[in-house]
């Protein structure tokens, strides 16, 4: 039994949670920006995202086709759907990039053209 819980206490020491972090400013105003009930639901995603890593499956998480290595959280509310961008960085680090209202069935180009703009930048100045 002992060996049981050693094991367990070992294995919670040693699992790494995922770090959530913003491109820039912009990225985190986006966030706070959300209407109430799309940003409580983004902030739920993101803290099991910390325990559970970056793909939590559909509905909550998906794979942005054409992007390369971009992802979107997916926040449905009686406000609307919000969309927060993000990519995955190595040492377990998830990155936000843009967060925004989605009004219109298909992602706008504008809204994905902020976000691997953030994406460049963000890796050009951190590797």
């Amino acid at each position: 039994m002992d060996k049981v819980k050693t094991s367990l206490i070992e294995a919670e020491k040693g699992s790494q949670l995922f770090e959530i972090e913003f491109a820039n400013q912009k990225a985190l105003d986006e966030l706070v920006m959300l209407p109430t009930a799309i940003r409580a639901k983004c902030f739920y995603l993101l803290e099991r995202m910390k325990v559970d890593g970056p793909n939590l499956g559909e509905p909550f998480t998906k794979k942005i086709a054409g992007t390369g290595s971009l992802f979107e959280i997916r926040a449905k509310a009686l406000e609307g759907i919000g969309r927060c961008i993000y990519c995955v960085c190595v040492q377990k680090r998830i990155v936000i990039l843009h967060s925004f209202v989605k009004k219109t069935q298909k992602t706008p180009a504008k809204n994905l053209e902020i976000a691997l703009k953030r994406y460049k930048e963000f890796i050009n100045d951190n590797y």
